[in-house]
Formats: structure tokens, C-alpha cells, sequence
């Protein structure tokens, strides 16, 4: 089969790689679509050197065989059964596991392809072998909507390891796809106002039509000072911190979701946090219970209007460069590359 390998910046080339055959507990899945996310970008514009690689971890096929330890097993999805999957690897050993924070896992993320190549998901393929445990069922879902499960997962896990409660207000620093994911999601879970912030103007205005309650720049936004019980920070950008502990009324929680420049710094007064109850959480990427939630509202069509919007264009494999460059190049909410 074919599989898209990231060669170095502005270069990426399918190269054939066995089919992969499905361990005992595992399933093979037939890819329908794969999203190309940050780290992807990241790749092909050559801010992330680290060639070369097979990326694409936001994937959803059609379950095509299983391992004779699952086949049939209650609770697995069966084959013909649409899914997303998660590609992450969860040791089940190290101590971060073993206190159930699996999105932290020590254990070395990837693998490898039969040639050497660094496999970051290898999802960008026509066939992906993952453990049972990993593939979750999407029901009738269109697959553009499938293969969001994993970025959803991360929002779900946002908001809960955040501290999101129903009946927030909600502030969303970052209007880009994952700003609107956690947007689609709060508002799904009871978030009593969800605001957009965003220096693009397009943005603003898509987050409005997406049914955010105000949209504003950065410095308006400041305006709203202590306004907020929630505030999801998607962006990582200088000033992110500080407008979002602007933000926060007595009690509020910040999560910092987007990732930051490892030498950024932001001042922060711990009285201010002491005093004040405000708590600035670190969230990550995924964990099980959020594949759950993920998969179910995928499943359930309760976001698809939301998803719908977000799908900025979608490629077949064999132009996956013009998927790359679109994504690398333009300001996109999720490029999809169609594989079945």
C-alpha cells in the first residue's frame, strides 16, 4: 500500500509499505479520511525537523478485519463497523498511566515503518492496524466526521480537566479549528455564554456564525474583565496568560490548551491566583473516557453542523502534497486527505 512520508520542508512522497496485519487484539481499519493537524503542518513548513516521517493521527476508516482474541468479542466494533481511532500509545506501565493520566505516557510515542521510516500515526495510508481498545464507533456519521474524533477527544479532555461546569461563561482565546471545537463543545455542554478572541477578522465573523455570543479582538476583549468562569486558551501567544487571568471573575479556571514557545514566560502574581481561587491548568492532549464522550457526540450528529463548517477542503491521497502546502500555506480550519 501507499503511504505519505514527509521527506524534509515543502516535501512529501508515498512510498509503498506492506500491509499491515492485525495482531490478536487488534483491528484493521480501512482509512476514509485523515485530518492534517498542527504537527503535520509543522513538518512540511520545517519547523519541526524530524525527517523522515509518516505522520496523520486524526484518522476514521471502516473496520475491515479483526484479531481472533476481539472477533465478535461484545463492546468491539465489528467488522464493517465506521470508526475513529486512536493512535496514541498508552504503555499501561509508567507511573503516569498507572495513575490513570494516560495522555501523559512516558513510554516513546510512534513506531516505525517496515523500511526504518519514523511512523508519527502513519495514518495517511490506505490500511491502519490499531489495538481494539483504541477504535471507537461513529455510527452513520459522515467520515470527514469521524476523522475529527481525535481532536474532539482533546476538547472533551480540555473541558474536563479544565474544570468546566454547565452554566459558565466562556471565554475562547484562539479562533482557529481546535478555538472552534472548544466552542462547539461548551456550547454543547451548557456553557451559558461562549466567547470568541481572535485578531482575524474572518475568524471573529465565523465564530459569530458558529453561534459564539461576542467575538472580539484581544484588546477589546480586555473590557470584559472579570467576566468570565471558564477560559480556554487555544492560542499560545504572548499575551494569552495575562488577558485570560484578565478575564477571570472569582473562582474562574484558565486551561492552557495551545501549545507555547518552550521559552515564553508570562508574569503571574500568586496572590492573585491565592486570593482569588483562580486556577491555571495545563491540558494535553487525550485519554479514553474522552474518546468515549468523542466518539458519542460524532455518533449521536449533535455537532455536525459545527463539524461541517470546519472542513476547509479535502484531497485524495495521491495529491496529498497540495494537501500539505494548502494546510502549511493558507489559514485553514482542517484539511482532509481522502484515502477510501
Amino acid at each position: 500500500m501507499d503511504v505519505a512520508v514527509v521527506t524534509g520542508p515543502g516535501r512529501v512522497e508515498l512510498r509503498n509499505e506492506p500491509d499491515p496485519t492485525p495482531a490478536r487484539d487488534e483491528l484493521l481499519v480501512e482509512v476514509g479520511a485523515c485530518g492534517l493537524c498542527t504537527m503535520e503542518r509543522r513538518l512540511f513548513a520545517g519547523e519541526k525537523q524530524l525527517y523522515p516521517v509518516a505522520p496523520g493521527h486524526e484518522v476514521a476508516g471502516r473496520v475491515i478485519a479483526a484479531g481472533e482474541d476481539v472477533d465478535g468479542l461484545d463492546g468491539v466494533p465489528k467488522i464493517g463497523d465506521a470508526v475513529t481511532v486512536d493512535l496514541l500509545t498508552r504503555c499501561g506501565a509508567c507511573s503516569a498511566c498507572r495513575r490513570g493520566r494516560s495522555a501523559l505516557c512516558k513510554s516513546p510515542q510512534g513506531g516505525v515503518l517496515a523500511d526504518g521510516t519514523i511512523a508519527m500515526g502513519a495514518g495517511l495510508a490506505r490500511l491502519v492496524s490499531v489495538p481494539a481498545r483504541q477504535a471507537w464507533p461513529t455510527g452513520d456519521a459522515p467520515v470527514e466526521h469521524a476523522a475529527m474524533g481525535e481532536p474532539l477527544a482533546c476538547v472533551a479532555h480540555s473541558l474536563r480537566v479544565g474544570g468546566f461546569k454547565g452554566g459558565d461563561r466562556v471565554a475562547i482565546i484562539g479562533g482557529g479549528y481546535m478555538g472552534r471545537l472548544h466552542l462547539a463543545l461548551a456550547r454543547h455542554a451548557g456553557a451559558v455564554s461562549a466567547g470568541i478572541i481572535d485578531v482575524s477578522a474572518d475568524r471573529r465573523a465565523d465564530g459569530r456564525a458558529a453561534g459564539a455570543s461576542w467575538a472580539e479582538t484581544p484588546e477589546d476583549a480586555s473590557a470584559r474583565a472579570h467576566e468570565c468562569d471558564m477560559v480556554f486558551v487555544t492560542a499560545g501567544v504572548p499575551g494569552a496568560v495575562e488577558l485570560a487571568l484578565t478575564l477571570c471573575d472569582d473562582g474562574a479556571n484558565v486551561a492552557l490548551y495551545g501549545a507555547f514557545d518552550k521559552s515564553l514566560t508570562a508574569p503571574v502574581g500568586p496572590d492573585l491566583l491565592h486570593h482569588h481561587e483562580i486556577s491555571l491548568i495545563g491540558v494535553y492532549s487525550q485519554e479514553p473516557q474522552d474518546w468515549r464522550l468523542a466518539s458519542g457526540l460524532i455518533a449521536s450528529g449533535v455537532l455536525a453542523a459545527d463539524l461541517d463548517r470546519l472542513v476547509t477542503a479535502r484531497f485524495g491521497l495521491p495529491d496529498v502534497q497540495s494537501a500539505f502546502t494548502l494546510a502549511a500555506t493558507q489559514p485553514v480550519y482542517r484539511v482532509l486527505v481522502g484515502i477510501g
